[in-house]
């Protein structure tokens, strides 16, 4: 059982060059829905759209071609070594050498726009993301802990090395990982107010559980994330979807129930799905499958309470 919520990585407009970059988060991460490589899912994404057939209200020029994306890679590269930090080069040739599929292109440029932008921690989740796609978990582990030593609440860098851990099969470490978030989150909260969402962060520690077969464990912290925000339709969810995969169609209905009237608009009629779909018995999927994800905050503000 599989089921992906896709958003786009929407910024603000002088941002809207990466509008088709998928940004993983933890904010809506569902026990059963993972994480995939984040640059996979937007070059995916990309050539897709480049071999679709335009539609009758779209020019096949619409579509950037390779051609034109190599152009546009060369233009930007001979404006940055004029000017190797311009940003708007430095986006742009990102933005080319996705669309071109070429992910290891994209990790200088990425690299440099990180650096730039400090505060802007999405750059850093893509780069963290691009290394590990292109066979460097070092640097990609790295990458997620440098981003979570000035900001340990950060829900995209918990869930990327969430998810990487697993795939090294260190499962141990990742319940470390979220353990420790969840235990020192009182105390970085004093410090700066909603720096840990520790809803959040057990919504991810159910989802690692669960992929585990632990699903008493799963189901413990999914209760305590309801007692946390008794609003939120994520633990409501993935306590439903660990109920109807141990056969408990009955207990899991008033769950989906809940959860779909507590979801947003735009969730509902996959959590309806899910309580609909043939079941029990249909495995809960590792993290290492299918992503579950939103749209992303924008760099300039801070994030609103996500559902």
């Amino acid at each position: 059982m599989a089921v992906e919520f896709r958003g786009s990585f929407v910024t603000d407009k002088r941002n809207r060059w990466i509008i088709n970059v998928v940004l993983i988060l933890a904010v809506v991460a569902f026990v059963g829905f993972s994480l995939i490589p984040l640059i996979d899912a937007a070059f995916k994404g990309n050539q897709s759209q480049t071999a679709a057939s335009p539609t009758p209200t779209q020019s096949a020029s619409a579509v950037p071609k390779k051609e034109e994306l190599e152009a546009q890679a060369k233009g930007y590269e001979l404006v940055l070594q004029r000017e190797p930090e311009n940003p708007t080069a430095l986006r742009g040739l990102l933005e080319a050498k996705l669309g071109l599929g070429d992910v290891k292109g994209a990790i200088a440029p990425l690299e440099k726009l990180a650096k730039l932008n400090p505060n802007e921690t999405e750059y850093a989740v893509l780069l963290a993301q691009a290394k590990q796609q292109t066979n460097d978990p070092e640097g990609a582990a790295q990458t997620y802990r440098d981003i979570l030593k000035t900001k340990p609440g950060d829900r995209n860098a918990l869930q990327g090395l969430t998810n990487l851990l697993l795939q090294q099969k260190r499962p141990e470490a990742a319940v470390g990982l979220l353990q420790d978030t969840i235990k020192t989150a009182p105390q970085v909260n004093k410090i700066q107010a909603g720096s840990v969402d520790v809803v959040s962060v057990q919504v991810i520690l159910g989802q690692v559980y669960a992929s585990q077969k632990r699903f008493d464990e799963a189901i413990a912290v999914f209760d305590e994330a309801t007692k946390g925000n008794k609003q939120d339709f994520r633990p409501v969810l993935g306590k439903a979807l660990i109920l109807k995969e141990q056969g408990k169609t009955d207990a899991a209905k008033p769950l989906f129930a809940s959860a779909a009237e507590l979801a947003p608009a735009q969730f509902k009629d996959q959590i309806k799905q899910l309580a609909n779909a043939s079941s029990p018995g249909a495995s809960v999927p590792a993290p290492t499958a299918t992503p579950g994800a939103a749209p992303s905050p924008t760099p300039s503000s801070a994030p609103a309470r996500t559902p």
